[in-house]
């Protein structure tokens, strides 16, 4: 009998759920480092972040010639990250005169609209990252807080005097990195954004060259402390962070300049410690867009019905179905088309012939069919869509959302 309760107590034992670990998030954007000098480099911190989990190239900068083309700059490339899309959505269009479309949620945002509280933290080194491009206190940002900063250095002339070639910047981005490590070891945000800089202006000044290779390892050890807190953290609060590492923009052939829509201009690069990445993590298909559906799958974040269409990434961890949605008309038929991964569910097509959602309001989505993924196409035949200068579609699955415009 004693032996039978022994064994009862312990099945029931192994059939109660385990606790899972505290996820946090942090995304890291180093500005301006070409691919082919980082793969040629190996920085030794990102080459261990990678080792844990992935690395891959990508792109920036929309689909050239279409509606959502975006320029390969530094603020347009940090907002196609905090916003999940481009640059026809978030409106931010260049590094000064920042008009941005806060009706477009950043991480920030949605984090502090989640049922339960989030805490978030910004470090960076351009200030204008928290007080334009999140909107912090701003109304339209219905008065964002950030819970932690570290920033504030750009702006401190007395303690960081110029320096040639930039190298005060460099000055920056030790602060910031020192700031992050602190906060992230002893507060451990649950939403955490580090910025570097340094890198870009030491491209724009010598290009290509060993001040270049210089400044990439410069960064790459300033990221190690906050790589190592993070290490820390998880090995002894139970927790598990998810990290991912990339560049705003690509550079021109020599390494100088870009904003323009060339090949080493738009191609970007990614790093994560996260193991299990799903094929949207590939050079063909990962892109700025993708991190935002990303860090919001992995923290659990619901994002606002109304928001989903609107996202023009999608994430590079967990389940997917569908992905690369086209429109092509035919003379009066318009068809979308999309590849899916060969697991057929359920896809809903939608249409909404107007955009007030840019504007803070809502569009009428109309659901006209559902079909399975793996028909990889759904035609609207001539006449079956109102007459109207703007239509967005999106086919949704419970998964995946993928959204165009036709214009």
């Amino acid at each position: 009998m004693k032996t039978k309760l022994i064994t009862l107590l312990l099945a029931a034992l192994t059939a109660l759920p385990m606790t899972a670990r505290t996820r946090k998030a942090l995304y890291v954007i180093i500005d301006g480092i070409p691919a082919s000098q980082l793969e040629r480099l190996k920085p030794p911190v990102l080459s261990s972040i990678a080792r844990e989990g992935a690395y891959s190239r990508g792109h920036c900068g929309g689909d050239v010639g279409r509606y959502n083309e975006t320029p390969t700059i530094s603020a347009i490339g940090y907002s196609n990250i905090n916003t999940g899309t481009w640059m026809n959505k978030h409106n931010v269009r260049g590094n000064s005169n920042i008009q941005a479309n806060y009706n477009y949620p950043t991480l920030f945002r949605l984090a502090k609209d989640q049922k339960r509280p989030f805490t978030t933290a910004v470090y960076t080194s351009w200030t204008d990252n928290r007080t334009i491009l999140l909107g912090e206190g701003r109304p339209e940002t219905r008065h964002l807080k950030i819970d932690y900063i570290v920033d504030g250095f750009d702006l401190d002339k007395a303690r960081f005097p110029h320096k040639d070639g930039d190298r005060e910047v460099l000055d920056y981005d030790a602060a910031t990195c020192k700031g992050a490590a602190e906060c992230i070891a002893n507060h451990a945000p649950d939403l955490n954004w580090l910025y570097l800089w340094y890198t870009d202006d030491a491209y724009h000044i010598n290009g290509h060259g060993h001040i270049g290779d210089e400044a990439i390892m410069s960064e790459d050890s300033l990221l190690g402390q906050v790589w190592r807190a993070i290490q820390k953290r998880e090995k002894e609060h139970d927790e598990e962070w998810l990290v991912i590492v990339t560049t705003d923009h690509g550079r021109q052939y020599d390494g100088h300049s870009h904003g323009g829509q060339s090949t080493t201009e738009r191609t970007i690069w990614m790093a994560t410690n996260y193991k299990k990445v799903n094929g949207e993590f590939s050079p063909s298909r990962l892109s700025h867009v993708d991190i935002y559906p990303t860090i919001c799958r992995f923290l659990g974040f619901e994002i606002p019905e109304e928001q989903r269409p609107e996202l023009d990434g999608v994430s590079f961890i967990g389940p997917e179905d569908i992905y690369d949605l086209d429109i092509e008309p035919w003379d009066g038929d318009v068809t979308l088309h999309w590849k899916h991964t060969k697991k057929r569910v359920n896809a809903d097509i939608y249409y909404a012939a107007s955009n007030n959602y840019a504007s803070g309001g809502s569009d009428r989505w109309v659901k006209v069919a559902t079909v399975p993924s793996t028909d990889g196409s759904y035609r609207f035949k001539a006449g079956s869509l109102p007459k109207a200068s703007f239509i967005k579609f999106a086919v949704i699955t419970s998964n995946t959302a993928l959204n165009r415009w036709w214009k």
